[in-house]
């Protein structure tokens, strides 16, 4: 399998944090891809030979859906070649741009051509007939962008201040912190914030924590575990193990072993 992660165009930076490309052209291989939570839900357009499953629903995808928060681990299963674009989107866009409650979306998807004011027959033709993954990610730029010129008065670009603040401080911000910056009452952040995200600024925090210190065990960049615990602002070794194993089912020494 290749995969490539490709830095958006500035044009579409305030919303999309990344586009990431998977290729497999081994028709004989099974592949299952697990994810986890990152604090970013997405609009993937997939191409298979069989279908796209996700498990544990054991749910057949679309060819274009939306996802929200993925809180819980899932596993994405594919038999054959296949191709996945996936446009990671900031989570304050999907309540504006798609019409759809992010709260809903948690831990699900949404078939893009069942939101209503929406035509998604013209971009699902291109995605369909062009087979070049620079022209799909073009077209779905492309896309997103004309939902932005159409959507942006509607954003919530505090909530959107509140995003970036805990992302840059990798989960270890108060929120009376991020309050202060964004200067919005404390009752009034954690109502807009739910709203706009689908979950709270605190488990929202916890999610950019753990998946900076997920990153971290990838990387192999600790020499013991407590490395990877006080980096990420963890209260010790059994917190962290008790917050990533909620996060991936297992502990930080049995993925690290996979």
């Amino acid at each position: 399998m290749d995969v490539k992660t490709i830095v958006p165009h500035e044009s579409i930076s305030l919303f999309v944090k990344s586009i990431l490309v998977f290729n497999e052209k081994d028709k004989s291989e099974k592949a299952v891809l697990p994810f986890f939570a990152d604090g970013y839900p997405g609009l993937m357009f997939q191409e298979t030979a069989t279908g796209l499953y996700v498990k544990p629903h054991n749910k057949k995808m679309p060819r274009l859906f939306l996802y929200g928060q993925t809180i819980q681990p899932i596993e994405l299963v594919i038999d054959g070649a296949y191709q996945l674009i996936v446009f990671q989107l900031y989570p304050f866009v999907l309540k504006s741009f798609f019409d759809v409650s992010p709260k809903d979306l948690n831990d699900d998807c949404y078939d893009l051509t069942r939101v209503k004011h929406i035509n998604t027959s013209e971009i699902i033709n291109t995605l369909r007939v062009d087979e070049s993954a620079e022209n799909r990610i073009t077209a779905i730029a492309s896309f997103l962008h004309n939902m932005f010129q159409l959507k942006k008065d509607l954003l919530d670009f505090k909530i959107r201040q509140a995003i970036q603040l805990i992302i840059d401080n990798k989960g270890q911000v108060s929120i009376k912190e991020v309050c202060l910056h964004v200067k919005i009452t404390a009752r009034s952040f954690e109502r807009r914030f739910l709203a706009q995200v689908g979950i709270s600024p605190k488990q929202f925090s916890k999610i950019i924590q753990f998946d900076a210190s997920l990153n971290q065990l990838n990387m192999k960049d600790y020499t013991k575990l407590t490395d990877i615990v006080y980096a990420n602002g963890f209260a010790d070794q059994s917190h962290f193990i008790r917050v990533f194993k909620a996060f991936t089912g297992t502990t930080p020494k049995k993925f690290s072993n996979f």
